[in-house]
């Protein structure tokens, strides 16, 4: 591994930090509630300037309107945007880092034209429409079908857990198509409207007061044929493009760090550093945050050196996962009744630690649950034998549903 900047990458990050010193929005600007019609309005005016910039999606090649500039660069301007206090992606993230690079592979040349242009400036939104109830963690379960009628596909079904369906444009989904087949092989994908007649979506009130997620319903919604994205019946091989995206956009901060726990116990709780048992569980959550380190720099590293970086990512979700929920469970215990304070302007450190400790649980099953990463670290990174799937070669019908 390389800790430091190449030459031409050190050159790149001073550019960097050139321009966000002199165009990035000033602090009061962005304190915007996430959830707040403000908030989104700032969260465009900033992803215009970055677009017209070119550092809305540095990968993107020129024809996509990016600078067609290395995966190298594009880490150095996120480190680089969150060290100046800034969002990064917010709103834009799963429709540029994983729809609409899925709508870029399957799609035809004028729907690429349509969609990449609008997305980029932050002008339209994507969502994801993946998960369902009954399915959990298995996409190849899902049971939203899709019938074909003519030219057009009509669905009827449920999505839930979709981020930010409530305030989105379009979406990707995936569908069943076809039941005589294994579940993996009947499978389509198309992209649709939000605003389509048949399209109902619920937000759902979180426990940590949040409602960035959502149900979405389709009731006889009709889709043109001419929004499939892939081959019929082939939707599993595209969701696997999205799903690769997915997996390497999640896995960074999610919250709160170590350090930021560190600073509360010395200016709030001083009296529990001399607590042993809280000193050793310093020490373990600083021993996994600079194993998380190093595994950050091989896949920076790889970048740098323009190789593709390996499953190293989901190593990096489920310990980050786990490390926070620890942590800001240590620290609400901490504040004692304090720990219960949900408004920020009373709340010690503006109830950060509280935020965090209703919104950890869900971060372990975001971007694929804690066993799914774990059967990807085993299989590909242990090379251990996969597991064994009894219904890999029976028709999706004939799969038992426990009624």
């Amino acid at each position: 591994m390389d800790f430091n900047d190449s030459p031409e990458e050190a050159t790149y990050r001073a550019k960097v930090r050139a321009w966000l010193a002199a165009n990035a929005p000033k602090a009061a600007a962005r304190s915007a509630d996430s959830e707040s019609a403000e908030g989104l309005a700032r969260a465009r005016a900033w992803q215009a300037t970055k677009a017209a910039a070119g550092y809305a999606q540095i990968t993107w090649p020129k024809e996509w309107g990016g600078p067609g500039g290395t995966p190298i660069q594009q880490v150095i301007f996120s480190q680089e945007e969150s060290a100046a206090g800034l969002a990064g992606a917010g709103y834009f993230g799963i429709g540029l880092g994983m729809c609409v690079p899925t709508v870029i592979a399957f799609a035809d040349e004028a729907t690429r034209l349509r969609f990449v242009a609008p997305a980029l400036r932050g002008e339209e939104i994507w969502c994801q429409l993946f998960s369902e109830p009954s399915g959990g963690s298995d996409l190849a379960g899902i049971r939203t079908r899709a019938i074909r009628d003519g030219d057009e596909w009509v669905v009827n079904g449920q999505k839930i857990w979709t981020s930010g369906a409530h305030y989105s444009d379009f979406a990707i989904l995936i569908t069943r198509t076809n039941l005589d087949v294994p579940k993996h092989k009947g499978m389509t994908m198309f992209w649709i409207d939000m605003k389509s007649p048949g399209v109902e979506v619920r937000q759902i009130h979180q426990m940590s007061g949040g409602s960035g997620f959502n149900e979405v319903f389709f009731t006889d919604l009709r889709i043109p044929d001419s929004q499939r994205l892939g081959p019929v019946d082939d939707g599993w091989k595209v969701s696997l493009v999205t799903l690769m995206n997915e997996r390497n956009s999640v896995g960074g901060t999610m919250g709160v760090a170590w350090p930021e726990f560190l600073t509360y116990l010395r200016d709030a709780a001083p009296e529990a550093l001399g607590d042993s048992a809280v000193r050793e569980r310093l020490a373990e959550w600083y021993v996994q945050t600079e194993g998380l380190k190093h595994i950050r720099s091989r896949t920076i590293t790889a970048l740098s050196k323009g190789q593709t970086p390996g499953p190293e990512n989901s190593i990096t979700k489920v310990v980050v996962a786990h490390q926070l929920q620890a942590m800001v469970s240590e620290a609400v215990d901490l504040l004692d009744q304090f720990g219960i304070i949900a408004d920020p302007a009373q709340a010690p450190q503006d109830g950060v630690f509280h935020g965090s400790f209703l919104s950890a649980p869900g971060l372990r099953i975001a971007g694929g649950s804690d066993e799914i990463l774990r059967n990807i670290i085993a299989e590909r990174v242990l090379g251990l034998p996969g597991d064994i799937r009894l219904d890999k070669d029976v028709a999706f019908k004939d799969i038992p549903t426990g009624r």
